[in-house]
């Protein structure tokens, strides 16, 4: 898709640090890390949301958990964790509308997400 970032940055017209990468998927460090390691991971093929997936993508899906695994080992997280975030949505709050993970690591991450308290 022409004005999709992640697109580009495949493409290789926006540079980035590409820190793992196969025929399906792409893994690079965010521009601005929320944690020590914070890599993108995103399928080659411009897919909006999860529900975009088909029967088909098996193989994206696929390389989307290698790429897990093997950027959490280069990183050196594998043992001590990491988190995986995927946004999907506008309610999910997905800014950039191509399926992407973000996998964080290298300290403790902290709750999933803040818990309100009950009034009463």
């Amino acid at each position: 898709m022409s004005g999709c970032i992640f697109c580009k940055i495949i493409a290789g017209e926006i540079p980035s640090k590409i820190v793992w990468q196969d025929e399906n998927v792409v893994a690079f460090r965010d521009i601005s890390p929320l944690a020590p390691t914070h890599v993108l991971i995103v399928p080659r093929k411009h897919l909006v949301t999860f529900s975009d997936f088909s029967a088909g993508d098996g193989p994206i899906m696929t390389s989307l958990a290698v790429a897990v695994r093997e950027v959490a080992k280069l990183d050196g997280v594998l043992e001590s964790g990491y988190r995986l975030i995927v946004n999907n949505g506008p309610d999910g709050g997905q800014e950039v509308m191509h399926v992407h993970m973000h996998l964080l690591g290298g300290r403790n991450i902290g709750p999933m997400i803040k818990r309100s308290v009950p009034e009463g």
